[in-house]
């Protein structure tokens, strides 16, 4: 159940995008390109969610920020938009992790 429910949480409108634009620039079909990168990305999920258990939140950060360096550096181009992107969402994960539970703590004892 645990793996189902992660399954389902993983799964983000950013990286259909990230998947269209990937696959319209290298004009590789949407749907192998979607499989491929899934198989490519579980080891990655996994020192992730390692790195985070070891380090927190912003290990995990800076893991994420190398893998995006990654994706700059096979697809040969970077985007101002997707750099900012990627800093406001890295602002919102910090926030959800650190701000979240205090919140939660006042309305769940």
């Amino acid at each position: 159940m645990a793996s189902i429910g992660l399954a389902l949480f993983i799964v983000c409108p950013r990286m259909a995008g990230m998947v269209n634009v990937v696959s319209k620039h290298s004009q590789a079909s949407l749907v192998l390109t979607a499989l491929f990168g899934t198989l490519v990305s579980i080891p990655l999920v996994v020192v992730m969610v390692l790195v985070f258990a070891k380090t927190g939140v912003w290990g995990a950060l800076a893991f994420c920020v190398l893998t995006d360096l990654g994706a700059v550096f096979f697809m040969k181009q970077v985007s101002v938009r997707a750099g900012l992107e990627t800093l406001v969402i890295a602002v919102f994960v910090v926030i959800g992790v650190k701000v979240v539970p205090l919140i939660t703590n006042l309305f769940v004892r």
